[in-house]
C-alpha cells in the first residue's frame, strides 16, 4: 500500500463578468478558501472509489472501462478521468473520502473544483503528476469532461480560477486569448459570500437557452453585414442596427454581456484605484443587468443585494454565478463582514422564508497537492 496522499481544490467567486465567458469575454474570478478535499490511497487495481464523508455514499468506476454518465456525483470524477487518459496522462485507481467546506449547488463552482481534486487524485495516484504541469491546460481539460461527458456547456471561467487562483488576487481572464493576469484585492477590503438558501443546478436548459439566445445573436449580427466573431466583438450600436431581426430577448441577452465586458475592465481599474464609489455603481449595474436584461437572478438573490446595499460598511453587492438562486458576493470594508451578517441574518429570512449561510472568503490558492499525509 502506498501512503496516503492529501489533494485540494478551491471553489471560486466570480467578482464580475457574468455569462461572458462563453461569449469569448472578460470575467474577474477569485479562487477562495473553501474548498474540495480528497484524502486517498492509490491502488494497483485500476478502479477509482471514492466515498463522500458527508453522507457515506460511494462513487466508483474502472479507468479501464469508464462508461457511460450515470447522472451522480461521481460523473464529475469519471469525466476527468476519461479526458485525462486521452490526453495520454497517467492516470492510477485510487480508494479516497471526499470532504468538502463548499456549499454545493450554491454557484461557488462545486461542481468545477471537484473536477480538478480530482484530476490531481488520479495523477497522484499514477506517481504524479509532474509538478510542471500546465494549470491552464488542466483546467481545459476538466472544462471538457463537464462539457463533453457530464453535458453542461460551462465556459473555461470556473476550472481556470480553481486550477490558476493566486492567494490575495482576483484573476482577469480573457476568455478569448486565455491571457490572464492577477488582480490585488485591496488589503482595506474583505469578500463575503452570501448564500441564499435557493438552490440551483446548472446542468438545466435555462443555462443552456441563454448560450443558444446569444448564439443566435451573433448570427443575426453576422448576417446583417456586422464584423463579429462573438459578442466580444460587438458594440450596442450594432446591436440597434439590428433591432429589428434579433428581436427584444436576444436583444437584452446580447446588450447585457456587451455592457458586462465593459464593467468588468472597469473593476480591474476601481480596485486598482480603491475607488469605492465606483465599485458600488459598477456592481449594482451588473447586477440590474444580470435581473432586467439577462433574466437570471431570483427574488432571494434581489432581497440578498437590497439588503447589503444598505448596510453600513458594505462597498459593493451583487448577485454571482450562473443565477437562478446560489450566492451573492460582496465587497465590504475590513471588519464590516459582522455588520453585513447581522443585517442578513435579522432581514432576509423574513423576506424570502430561506436561510442564509454568509461566508467571508479570502483569495486563495489554485488546486494541487496539499500534503503527503501521515500513516496512522
Amino acid at each position: 500500500m502506498h501512503n496516503p496522499l492529501v489533494v485540494r481544490a478551491p471553489g471560486r467567486v466570480n467578482l464580475i463578468g457574468e455569462h461572458t465567458d462563453y461569449n469569448a469575454g472578460f470575467v474577474l474570478p477569485a479562487a477562495i478558501d473553501l474548498d474540495i478535499r480528497i484524502e486517498l490511497v492509490a491502488t494497483a487495481d485500476r478502479r477509482v472509489e471514492i466515498e463522500l464523508a458527508a453522507t457515506g455514499e460511494i462513487g466508483s468506476f474502472s479507468l479501464d472501462a469508464v462508461g457511460l454518465p450515470t447522472g451522480g456525483w461521481i460523473d464529475y470524477v469519471a469525466g476527468v478521468a476519461h479526458v485525462l487518459t486521452e490526453a495520454g496522462l497517467e492516470v492510477g485507481g485510487l480508494r479516497g473520502t471526499l470532504t468538502s467546506t463548499l456549499p454545493m449547488a450554491a454557484g461557488l463552482s462545486s461542481s468545477a473544483a471537484l473536477e480538478l481534486a480530482s484530476a490531481w487524485a488520479l495523477m497522484s495516484a499514477a506517481g504524479g503528476p509532474a509538478r510542471g504541469i500546465d494549470r491552464l491546460e488542466l483546467a481545459q481539460m476538466c472544462q471538457r469532461a463537464e462539457n463533453e461527458y457530464v453535458g453542461v456547456q460551462s465556459g473555461v471561467m470556473d476550472q481556470f480560477a480553481a486550477s490558476c487562483g493566486v492567494a490575495g488576487h482576483a484573476l482577469l481572464l480573457d476568455c478569448r486569448s486565455l491571457e490572464y493576469r492577477p488582480v490585488r484585492i485591496p488589503a482595506d477590503m474583505e469578500m463575503v459570500v452570501i448564500d441564499t438558501g435557493a438552490r440551483r443546478r446548472l446542468a438545466n436548459s435555462e443555462y443552456n437557452q441563454r448560450r443558444s439566445e446569444c448564439e443566435r445573436g451573433v448570427g443575426i449580427l453576422q448576417t446583417s453585414g456586422e464584423p463579429v466573431r462573438s459578442l466580444r466583438d460587438a458594440q450596442v450600436q450594432m446591436l440597434d442596427r439590428a433591432a429589428a431581426q434579433l428581436g427584444d430577448v436576444v436583444y437584452r441577452r446580447c446588450r447585457h454581456v456587451i455592457e458586462e465586458n465593459d464593467r468588468t475592465l472597469a473593476v480591474v481599474d476601481a480596485l486598482a484605484t480603491g475607488g469605492r464609489a465606483e465599485l458600488g455603481r459598477l456592481f449594482a449595474a451588473s447586477h440590474a443587468s444580470l435581473r432586467d436584461l439577462y433574466e437570471v437572478s431570483s427574488a432571494a438573490l434581489d432581497a440578498a443585494v437590497e439588503i447589503a446595499g444598505a448596510t453600513p460598511g458594505v462597498i459593493a453587492a451583487r448577485m454571482t454565478g450562473g443565477g437562478f438562486g446560489g450566492c451573492t458576493v460582496n465587497l465590504v470594508e475590513a471588519g464590516a463582514a459582522d455588520a453585513l451578517r447581522t443585517a442578513i441574518e435579522r432581514d432576509y429570512p423574513g423576506r424570502t422564508g430561506l436561510s442564509p449561510t454568509v461566508y467571508p472568503v479570502t483569495a486563495a490558492d489554485g488546486a494541487g497537492l496539499v500534503m503527503s499525509a501521515p500513516v496512522p
